[in-house]
């Protein structure tokens, strides 16, 4: 795959997911600015890649910062956080991500601003790196759960492009398939924006991984049908009682695999899990705007001018609802998390 973002003499580099599946063009974002908007038009997307994406901003950021001095940098520094935290508020990766640079700050306050660019340069590089591996184990721990000859049912993009490499729900696809599974994808559009039809499909396709693409309402039908053994989702922000903010419609999911008796499945690191927030009813969700809902990628409009649009990207699946929750650590009831984490 080709790498969803990376640092490289200097500049982030990020694959632009707004132009995919058509044309396959990298952003290289020069100043923090650049990153933001990119998080912010979802040209990069996926908790744990905004993650990765908002502290190589940070880092690259702090390269232009001109101060000297620790406490003007500091200042500068943090102020640039502050702006990649605005860009969008349901992901915990992101939050999770510049609390990590913050860190690196505050624990280096003898050190020079050279220095000082030095590490953030390195932190948001190993930020990187642990996002990668976790993936790995992730799939590792959730292909258990998948027998040879399952159809799995999928929402949204979970997978090496709502990652740093490799993915989480598509990380137990692509783990389960390595080992030799025979296994098929469904793969739901996920509207209004389509990442399950343009991004899903177009990377299980890149690794010739069966897929086959459906529209958000087919879900119920085909589990009626039999056809679904599994459902497998990402996350963008997992509470501490288990409870589940993924991408608009995974609720519904949820809903008709408990109706059908199949187990619903959310992989994730431990990086989405935010043992601050009790519960869904605490995570903010985002807002986006009418636009996306009322054409299609920004194309013609398929709805009439200035009708009253509802866009929330996310929607909270409740912990009574997920079968379990695959992390890097292995597998857990949505009840274990906050025993298991807070250690």
């Amino acid at each position: 795959m080709i790498p969803t973002v990376e640092w490289k003499e200097g500049t982030v580099r990020l694959l632009d997911q707004r132009l995919l599946p058509g044309r396959v063009e990298i952003l290289e974002c020069r100043d923090y600015q650049t990153v933001a908007d990119a998080i912010r038009e979802l040209r990069v997307r996926g908790a744990p890649a905004i993650g990765v994406a908002a502290a190589m901003g940070v880092a690259l950021g702090a390269e232009a910062v001109q101060e000297a001095e620790f406490m003007p940098f500091q200042k500068a520094v943090l102020a640039i956080c502050d702006e990649l935290g605005a860009t969008r508020p349901t992901a915990v990766n992101l939050f999770w991500a510049l609390e990590r640079m913050k860190g690196v700050l505050a624990e280096n306050s003898h050190c020079s601003a050279f220095d000082l660019k030095r590490l953030l340069v390195e932190e948001a590089l190993r930020i990187r790196q642990e996002d990668l591996a976790m993936n790995h184990s992730i799939g590792k721990h959730g292909a258990s759960l998948i027998e040879d000859g399952q159809c799995i049912l999928t929402h949204c993009n979970a997978g090496a492009l709502a990652t740093a490499g490799y993915g989480t729900a598509l990380g137990v696809v692509r783990a389960a398939w390595e080992q030799g599974k025979k296994i098929h994808v469904y793969a739901e559009e996920t509207r209004p924006v389509l990442q399950g039809a343009r991004l899903t499909t177009w990377e299980l396709m890149q690794d010739q991984i069966p897929v086959t693409l459906i529209t958000d309402n087919m879900a119920g039908s085909l589990m009626r049908e039999g056809v679904i053994h599994l459902c497998l989702v990402g996350a963008d922000r997992i509470a501490a009682n288990g409870d589940v903010a993924n991408k608009i419609g995974t609720y519904t999911v949820a809903v008709l695999a408990k109706a059908h008796k199949i187990p619903f499945f959310v992989a994730a690191p431990s990086s989405t899990i935010d043992l601050a927030t009790p519960s869904g009813d605490q995570i903010p969700i985002e807002q986006r705007p009418a636009h996306e809902v009322t054409s299609l990628n920004g194309g013609s409009p398929i709805a009439p001018k200035g009708v009253h649009v509802l866009n929330p990207a996310f929607d909270v699946t409740p912990a009574d609802l997920v079968t379990a929750i695959i992390t890097e650590r292995g597998i857990f009831k949505p009840s274990e998390l906050a025993a298991t984490f807070r250690l």
